[in-house]
């Protein structure tokens, strides 16, 4: 059995279990979008009815799922101490980075909402950089 190089600190586990409950959180709001009926989505605020009403192409949708569930397998590998976990964290910034620029140039968009947006490439760059880091540092092989 091969050993681990290095012990990783503490915030290297407090920064994969921020990000599992992250991408968690995208996970759910891809299975939300998917699985949302007609009666649900009347029972939504007019605003809120309206997103959910925009015939998205099976790209985006795609690119999606590839951003939240390769974001989330990601961080399993963070937490166990793969370096797959690298190559995943890629592929999802790919994806997340496809999906917005949909949004960015298709759907029109207030300043406050393009925060979230924002946010999500910021943070898949952050963790394909944070992998790369672990990386060379011997806390995950």
């Amino acid at each position: 059995m091969t050993t681990f190089r290095n012990k990783p600190p503490i915030s290297f586990w407090i920064i994969s279990v921020l990000a599992l409950f992250w991408n968690g959180a995208g996970v759910m709001a891809y299975i939300g979008r998917a699985f949302m009926t007609d009666d649900i989505i009347a029972q939504l605020p007019v605003e809120q009815q309206a997103e959910f009403l925009v015939d998205y192409p099976a790209w985006y949708t795609a690119a999606f799922a590839l951003a939240v569930f390769c974001g989330a397998l990601g961080c399993i590998a963070l937490l166990i101490r793969r370096k797959w976990a690298y190559t995943l964290f890629f592929i999802s910034a790919i994806g997340a980075i496809v999906q917005h620029i949909y949004l960015f140039l298709y759907v029109e968009m207030t300043t406050a909402s393009l925060i979230m947006p924002i946010l999500i490439i910021v943070v898949c760059v952050f963790l394909i950089w944070y992998a790369k880091k672990s990386i060379s540092k011997g806390w995950i092989r």
